[in-house]
């Protein structure tokens, strides 16, 4: 699934080719909003928050999220597009442009004052302007017992981290993916490393993993094999998804093991 920083750097790409544009497309192909037109109107602005992105006019704001597949292209007006035209959700066309939401995951259309509907739920925005890292780590900490693993993939404690970055922040800050949040030596400490990641990865693409994929090869500290687990969760299916870590760098608390 796509993270906040795919998510960011797609709301600036549809930015820099919409905004302040008039809308000449307006092609929504999913039932509900089929016959919905908005030829004619400027797009204000195009922003992010966490997973989600906001393409923006005086009357609406046209929420999308990728979930698993999802995926914003812009083209030049009459070019090619370069996935199937069957995947496209959401056509939105200027007088030399285009941008195309493919095999989108959601597709809604909110009246402006409605749009913080959509992200009241949400945790603060790791790529926000108003990033409040104090207040991710009370969400955090309101939950002590949940691997940290797991909470960090809880968009309802801070959004923008998937199942690469929870992996990689772990593994920076030599805290095992099972440890559970209130065992966490610095907690204040993992949320900024978590903070400076997804920064980094927005503002200076292309990010390498360190941990995240590397199952079986060597730790770039210690030389070890890096290893993939699953961690369990009564509450999601994201436990399905591997964890990597160094077992030798990052290994469980002995209090935990079992």
């Amino acid at each position: 699934m796509p993270e906040g920083d795919t998510v960011y750097l797609a709301a600036a790409r549809l930015r820099a080719a919409l905004a302040g544009r008039e809308l000449v497309r307006s092609d929504f192909r999913v039932p509900r909003y089929a016959t919905l037109d908005l030829r004619g109107e400027v797009v204000d602005s195009v922003g992010s928050y966490g997973k989600h992105l906001f393409v923006r006019t005086p009357r609406v704001s046209i929420h999308t999220h990728l979930k698993m597949e999802g995926v914003w292209r812009v083209f030049r007006a009459g070019q090619r597009w370069t996935k199937p035209g069957f995947t496209a959700r959401l056509v939105l066309g200027v007088a030399d442009a285009e941008a195309v939401g493919f095999s989108l995951g959601l597709v809604e259309v909110l009246p402006r004052a409605d749009e913080h509907t959509a992200t009241d739920h949400l945790g603060p925005d790791l790529l926000g302007p108003n990033w409040d890292a104090a207040e991710a780590v009370r969400r955090l900490s309101a939950e002590p017992e949940r691997p940290i693993g797991l909470a960090l993939l809880e968009q309802r404690n801070l959004a923008g981290i998937g199942n690469i970055y929870r992996s990689e922040i772990c593994y920076l800050r030599r805290v095992h993916p099972a440890t559970p949040v209130g065992d966490v030596p610095d907690l204040p400490g993992l949320v900024d490393e978590a903070h400076r990641v997804l920064t980094k990865a927005a503002h200076e693409p292309p990010w390498r993993a360190v941990a995240y994929g590397r199952q079986r090869q060597p730790c770039r500290r210690c030389g070890n094999g890096i290893v993939v687990h699953l961690l369990a969760d009564d509450h999601v299916e994201r436990a399905e998804r591997g964890v990597y870590f160094c077992p030798r760098c990052t290994p469980l608390p002995t209090a935990r093991r079992v």
